[in-house]
């Protein structure tokens, strides 16, 4: 039998202290793709009170091409490793149209899942949802 108290969510929040570091969306297209260059945004995010709540992605599932589609997924998926990196809470991911949502909604479920893992929510603003 453990003596310590086991963690929570409650608990964590309970123990939460304000600080006076500004949240900010970050666009994903101003994202280094390089480790050392995000350390370096890290850096400079910290340097003027500011903290990563998220990213933003502008994508584009327009194209009836299960390679299209994936090299999107694959640039999203880089999007989400950044923002797990830096700490950001929420991807999301804005797009307007879907061609084939056939070939769309599997790669945005495994995006999901991926995210799930990392510690991220993925958010989707676009014509499709996965909350079926």
């Amino acid at each position: 039998m453990s003596a310590t108290r086991p963690t929570t969510v409650e608990t964590a929040i309970e123990c939460c202290r304000p600080t006076d570091k500004t949240p900010v969306t970050l666009d994903a297209s101003a994202l280094p793709s390089a480790r050392t260059d995000l350390r370096e945004l890290q850096r400079g995010l910290d340097a003027n009170d500011l903290v990563p709540a998220g990213v933003t992605v502008d994508a584009c599932f327009d194209a009836d091409c299960s390679f299209a589609t994936q090299d999107e997924a694959d640039r999203i998926r880089e999007c989400v490793r950044s923002a797990a990196f830096l700490g950001a809470g929420t991807v999301t991911v804005e797009f307007d149209a879907v061609e084939d949502e056939s070939k769309v909604r599997p790669s945005l479920a495994a995006l999901k899942e991926r995210a799930r893992r990392e510690g991220i929510t993925l958010e989707l603003d676009g014509p499709l949802s996965l909350d079926s």
